[in-house]
């Protein structure tokens, strides 16, 4: 992979869709679409964003609304190429590109 690197961090809910597939896995068939090195989902135990509204797993699974990031990385060209593309997808996900270092 060619440097610089940076690395793609995108937060939004896990109960949000996409048509009929998660918002979530919706954006990671995008990104392998688009030809990305990778990506991950992680999801969070608890989390809140902008609009101060507390995601949690609820008891007995009831609502299950965790927070999920999805984490790409990449160079910052082709990063900055496929982030229009995920932000037509999320209008209001918060996307953050950081610096990365490859190991």
């Amino acid at each position: 992979m060619s440097s610089p690197n940076k690395m793609l961090s995108i937060f939004i809910s896990r109960n949000a869709m996409h048509g009929d597939v998660t918002l979530y896995e919706a954006i990671v068939r995008r990104l392998m679409q688009l030809e990305l090195h990778g990506a991950t989902v992680n999801v969070g135990e608890m989390g809140f964003g902008a609009h101060h509204r507390v995601h949690l797993k609820r008891l007995f699974g009831v609502a299950d609304d965790r927070p999920v990031t999805i984490v790409a990385i990449d160079t910052e060209q082709k990063l900055r190429e496929v982030a229009p593309e995920i932000r037509k997808l999320t209008p209001d996900g918060l996307m953050i590109l950081t610096d990365a270092e490859i190991l």
